[in-house]
This record gives C-alpha cells, sequence and structure tokens, in this order.
C-alpha cells in the first residue's frame, strides 16, 4: 500500500480501533505450491488481541485470530505449508488489510477554492484502510486438543464480538441479550468445527492509510465537505465527517 506521509496514520491504539471497527479484513498469502495458485486471498472477520493497547511508539504487541473454510483453496495451501515444514507456523509473512466502512468517488466540481482560480483540478477517490504483516499459525488438525481450544474460543470469541459490537445485543439497557454458539446443539458446532481451521496472526507491522482529502487546501477541503453532505445519503455524511476529522488532524499537526 501506497503511504504518502500526509495521508499516513502510524499511530497504533488509532490503528487497532480502525480494526475492531472494521474486522473483515482480506487476508493474502504468497505460498508456492504445484496445487494451488502462488497467490490467494479470502475475506475473513477478525479478532484483536492487544497485549498494550496504549503503546503508541514500540513495536507493535498484538495478534489477529480468525478461521477460514477447510474447503478454501487458500486454506489447502497453508495446510500443505504447513505440513511440509513439520510446523503448524509458516515462514512467509502474510498481509490482511482493513477496508473503512466508507469510500467515494471525489469530483473535481467540490475543488471550489482552485477549480474557479486555476481550472488545475482532477477527480480523485476517498478511501481509509489499515494493512497488517504478520507471522501465521494454523490450527488446523481435528484431532489435536489444542487446535481445538482454539478454534472453541475464536468461534466463542467472534460471535461474542460481532453480536455486541456490531449489533448491539449487550442485554443491557434495553438491547436484546446476544446469540451465543451455546445456544446451538454442541453436535451441531462440533460437525461444523471440522469443516474449518484457525489462523493465528502474529502482527510484526501496521500502518493506516487514511486518504481523505487532507492534503487540500482549506476551501477546497470545504467543498468537499459541503458536497458530500448536500447528496443528502448517509455514506456522504460519513465521508463528510470523516474528511473534517482527517483534516483538523493535519492542521493540529502543522501548528
Amino acid at each position: 500500500m501506497y503511504l504518502r506521509p500526509v495521508h499516513t496514520d502510524l499511530h497504533f491504539p488509532t490503528l487497532y480501533k480502525f480494526i475492531r471497527s472494521n474486522p473483515l479484513g482480506i487476508i493474502t498469502t504468497a505460498i508456492h505450491s504445484p496445487n494451488y495458485h502462488t497467490i490467494q486471498s479470502s475475506h475473513v472477520p477478525w479478532v484483536l488481541d492487544v497485549e498494550d493497547e496504549e503503546n503508541a511508539t514500540d513495536e507493535p504487541r498484538a495478534r489477529l485470530r480468525g478461521h477460514l473454510a477447510r474447503a478454501n483453496p487458500q486454506t489447502k495451501a497453508l495446510i500443505e505449508a504447513a505440513t511440509k515444514s513439520s510446523s503448524n507456523k509458516l515462514q512467509d509473512e502474510i498481509m490482511i488489510l482493513f477496508n473503512g466502512p466508507v469510500h467515494h468517488y471525489v469530483t473535481p466540481k467540490f475543488y471550489i477554492e482552485t477549480k474557479p482560480s486555476t481550472g488545475k483540478v482532477v477527480p480523485t477517490w476517498d478511501y481509509s484502510a489499515v494493512q497488517v504483516y504478520g507471522t501465521a499459525t494454523i490450527f488446523h488438525d481435528s484431532s489435536n486438543p489444542e487446535h481445538q481450544e482454539f478454534l472453541s474460543k475464536q468461534i466463542n470469541d467472534l460471535t461474542k464480538q460481532s453480536e455486541e459490537e456490531v449489533f448491539g445485543y449487550t442485554g443491557k439497557d434495553g438491547a436484546q441479550k446476544a446469540w451465543n454458539v451455546g445456544e446451538a446443539p454442541e453436535s451441531y458446532v462440533n460437525l461444523l468445527k471440522k469443516a474449518i481451521i484457525g489462523i493465528e496472526i502474529q502482527v510484526t507491522g501496521l500502518a493506516g492509510k487514511f486518504k481523505m482529502s487532507q492534503e487540500l487546501a482549506g476551501g477546497d477541503r470545504r467543498g468537499v465537505v459541503e458536497g458530500f453532505r448536500k447528496l443528502g445519503t448517509g455514506e456522504g455524511e460519513l465521508v463528510a465527517r470523516t474528511v473534517e476529522e482527517r483534516g483538523e488532524l493535519k492542521d493540529r499537526k502543522k501548528a
């Protein structure tokens, strides 16, 4: 991911919050195999574990936990690589990309300062993303108690996270109570667990990119905010708010 300095955010707590708010990440692997494509990607919802939430300057101390369908060709390549190395740890790094909740085309019509004065404007696209690099441990042996324990914890934690954070089913202040894995028949859950593998990523690096018009002159940035607000959509309002937030952050750094 191209990280132009004006768009880059390396503040770990901010990036952790971004991942938790947008947990569906795209995992990409590059595993040489005679049977499967070298480069493969899959959408996976993740649970983020952080040892030091306030650490903003040191190396990241965090892990991502997820699971993939055993029938997925990417999973088969992962298992193949782990089996060849006689370990459930992969040597090659992997990458996970988390996209923000909204992205949008930006028309030059919004640049109310530069367009009338020089006409030197072109369209662009605003978006946000966090890119994570790390090393993977694969939990694929259905006869191994450690692997099964990892899977049980992962699906329980992911379900709790999704029910409470995504739907707000906390059981508090009038909210509905969250569904939990224990409500499904144990035999059914155990059957489905055989069809998935677990994966844990030890995070070795992460960086955020918030390309949200913050590099523009003040008048053009205001035009972008006003233009998206005039769309009258939830998506437009979210883009406008993010442009404002990132612009204010840039201005504070310059002050």
